[in-house]
């Protein structure tokens, strides 16, 4: 027998890609670890500017409405945490508006002073009309102040204080109004008591008579809704 026929056939070779398998895997293998690793990293860096902006960010919300409340009750008539002091109404058609409301419940070395809180005029000309009022302890207005509309720009836009360049504005004609007296709370072309500028009646109509419907509506539970614990529901005053 020749050397040839003894000598054992060599082994078969490997494919190629059998050869560079395990090259290929632990390369997906490094870069399935890279991008886990580097979504770790990005939520824990969005983690913490979350918890870092946070406070800053409730902070400045919380001085914004302050100083909206501001507008309708000097800081000087209240000394507690006027923010903290809520109580949450129902849904009151005569507030206008379709969701619970909170009151903001403003007091000075704790004696009642007054109740924060929204109200809205649905038939303003152009639409809704947001209002925020205060309603002092003895049943009077310390003030009210559009916050939002969509009135005719130099004409209907009178009602909000920021555009209205008479002198006193004709919001302010609000502050010190009596509650109960309801059959006044209408333009005088109407038979009562606020003023309004000729060819934009419609407006002041909307605003007057919301906050005439708000104001009755929380006056005479007025005293219920200052003794309800801080943050709960005052649908019971109104049961």
């Amino acid at each position: 027998m020749s050397e040839a026929a003894d000598r054992p056939d060599p082994a078969p070779a490997e494919p190629a890609d059998a050869i560079e398998a395990p090259g290929a895997a632990g390369s997906a293998l490094r870069s399935a670890a890279l991008l886990g690793l580097f979504t770790l990293v990005f939520t824990a860096l969005m983690a913490l500017t979350q918890d870092a902006t946070r406070e800053p960010i409730r902070a400045s919300v919380e001085a914004r409405r302050l100083e909206l409340i501001a507008q309708v009750l000097p800081r000087a008539d209240y000394d507690n945490a006027l923010l903290e002091d809520t109580v949450t109404l129902p849904v009151l058609p005569a507030l206008g508006l379709s969701e619970p409301v909170t009151v903001h419940r403003a007091r000075l070395g704790g004696a009642p002073v007054a109740l924060v809180f929204e109200a809205q005029a649905p038939d303003g000309y152009s639409g809704a009309v947001r209002l925020l009022m205060a309603l002092r302890a003895d049943g009077t207005l310390a003030g009210v102040r559009v916050v939002a509309h969509k009135e005719t720009p130099g004409l209907g836009d009178y009602i909000d204080p920021a555009k209205d360049r008479a002198s006193p504005k004709w919001i302010a004609q609000f502050a010190g109004r009596d509650s109960a007296d309801g059959a006044r709370w209408t333009v005088r072309k109407d038979g009562g008591d606020f003023a309004y500028m000729t060819g934009a009646t419609i407006s002041a109509r909307a605003v007057t008579r919301a906050a005439g419907r708000a104001a009755a509506a929380l006056a005479p539970v007025r005293d219920t809704l200052f003794a309800l614990p801080a943050g709960s529901s005052a649908e019971p005053a109104f049961r």
